[in-house]
């Protein structure tokens, strides 16, 4: 049984601060052993219910974040920055199951560190009408594969947002959202006990588990944070702006509209405030 891990970091127990998870700031060494300890948890747990094959694509920042000599199950580490399906890179219809591990809110929420791709070109994204987040948005590609999303871990709000396109779907709620830069988080300890626990039930229940509940044809509509930015999205054909600061993005085959999505990103990131 194969289970695809895309792991972020801002989700992680204890990680209210943009300095404890960008490499290169004083308290990165310490926050990315604990995103480690929560990544091995997850693996762990799936292990605990029979999956024996794992590929970990670390979709943080710079996408090299966990050290591949202590990964949990022997698992494949799919690391670096530049990746064609960015933090779904590595997924095909081989695998059985997705764990999104230490997954933060979109930027509407007071998710901590909540951010929607990039947090300086991209204030909302929706599908069919619903926010989302990384989570949903992650997911068109989920169903362009035909692999259930079955496992999401990091704050309550996030988790919230996660079940709306992902109906059953187990959380792992390891922290309480305060504001954008605050959190009650369990101790990392329990926080991976409870990731453990939540890994064995969902790879266990995987006979039950449904496919992201997105309409096809899906209709993504973006909001930027500047017109600027909506008119520069406008040029990527299949991209039609609807307002002062906004496009739209429709098509019937999920995985077009995801790469179409992410070259949206990468466009407009070279003039993002």
């Amino acid at each position: 049984m194969k289970v695809f891990i895309s792991s972020d970091m801002e989700g992680t127990a204890g990680v209210v601060d943009w300095a404890q998870c960008l490499l290169g700031e004083p308290e990165y060494g310490y926050y990315r052993t604990l995103l480690q300890g929560e990544v091995n948890a997850a693996i762990e747990g799936a292990q605990a219910a029979g999956a024996d094959e794992f590929l970990v694509n670390d979709s943080h920042s710079r996408m090299q974040n966990l050290r591949p000599d202590t990964l949990a199950g022997h698992a494949r580490y799919l690391s670096g920055s530049h990746k064609p399906m960015y933090m779904m890179e590595g997924l095909d219809s081989s695998f059985d199951a997705i764990f999104f591990v230490s997954y933060h809110g979109s930027m509407s929420t007071s998710a901590p560190l909540s951010h929607t791709y990039n947090p300086r070109a991209i204030a909302e994204v929706s599908l069919n009408g619903t926010v989302v987040g990384e989570s949903g948005i992650n997911s068109l590609v989920a169903i362009a594969y035909g692999v259930p999303v079955v496992l999401v871990t990091g704050d309550d709000v996030t988790a919230a947002e996660a079940t709306r396109v992902n109906p059953g779907v187990f959380t792992a709620v390891v922290k309480k959202a305060v504001s954008r830069f605050a959190a009650d988080s369990m101790h990392p300890a329990q926080a991976c006990e409870l990731i453990r626990a939540k890994a064995e039930a969902a790879v266990g229940a995987l006979a039950d588990a449904r496919p992201p509940a997105i309409a096809l044809p899906a209709t993504m509509s973006v909001t930027f944070r500047n017109p600027d930015l909506a008119e520069m999205a406008a040029w990527i054909t299949g991209v039609r702006r609807s307002g002062n600061t906004s496009a739209d993005i429709v098509d019937e085959d999920p995985l077009r509209l995801f790469r179409k999505f992410v070259s949206v990103v990468l466009l407009t990131r070279g003039i993002a405030e």
